[in-house]
């Protein structure tokens, strides 16, 4: 059975001692500045400064060549404090140009499932350990998931973004064209040493 195109961005699965993800986030804040729409499952890096109160470090969307990776986008809120937009529940997205609290999968022993775009060819087996960065794809309006994929004409052993642990295990996924990877944040803010 062909593998399905459906691409969904990142979505936390479990941690690298095996145990189910528990749900956890933090709030993060998007200002009104971000230049791109940000969707659920989206891949964010830090945006170098904070909300107003200083409480709260301000995120972007990731683009590839990105190296201070913080999380994935969740869940929007008018504030952190109840939960996720209480009065528009329907909001499953972020257009450009509007501030927002986003609640970030920020934990960097979080393993991530996430779909390859098979350009160039799929991955092979052979590419478990290595790794590889995303294509920041727009994601959809309609239904507010991600568009980015893993890409598969990148994988490498030197260090990129992701790193591919190995194929999702369900009965929908198989090697080839769109498979579904588990992944970890490989430049992760939270293990990378920044600075001298």
């Amino acid at each position: 059975m062909a593998n399905t195109n459906g691409p969904f961005g990142l979505k936390p699965v479990m941690y690298k001692n095996g145990s189910p993800w528990n749900g956890k986030f933090n709030w993060y804040y998007i200002p009104a500045g971000n230049a791109s729409a940000i969707f659920t499952g989206d891949l964010l890096t830090m945006d170098g400064t904070g909300s107003v109160d200083g409480k709260y470090p301000t995120v972007k969307r990731a683009a590839a060549a990105d190296i201070t990776l913080v999380g994935v986008a969740i869940g929007f809120a008018d504030s952190p404090g109840l939960g996720f937009q209480i009065d528009n529940l329907t909001r499953l997205y972020v257009p450009a140009t509007t501030a927002i609290y986003v609640a970030v999968v920020d934990d960097e022993d979080v393993i991530f499932e996430i779909q390859e775009d098979s350009v160039g060819g799929s991955i092979p087996i052979t590419a478990l350990g290595n790794n590889a960065d995303i294509v920041a794809t727009a994601g959809s309006t309609t239904t507010g998931q991600s568009g980015m994929v893993l890409d598969s004409s990148d994988v490498v052993a030197t260090s990129q973004q992701l790193r591919i642990l190995r194929l999702a295990d369900r009965p929908d996924n198989a090697l080839g064209d769109y498979a579904k990877w588990l992944v970890l944040i490989n430049e992760h803010i939270y293990r990378t040493t920044v600075g001298s």
